[in-house]
């Protein structure tokens, strides 16, 4: 029972320290520019 409890306690503590480090993450943007070309059917006339 006792060790059931150290690895509820572990499994708490990863989840919590995951939580803090991707709110942390400074992640950096796309840098790569997008095109897409649009049909012109789908455009209004």
């Amino acid at each position: 029972m006792r060790f059931l409890a150290f690895l509820l306690v572990l499994l708490v503590l990863l989840l919590g320290g995951g939580a803090a480090f991707l709110m942390t993450w400074d992640i950096p943007p796309p840098t790569a520019p997008v095109q897409k070309v649009i049909p012109n059917d789908r455009l209004p006339k």
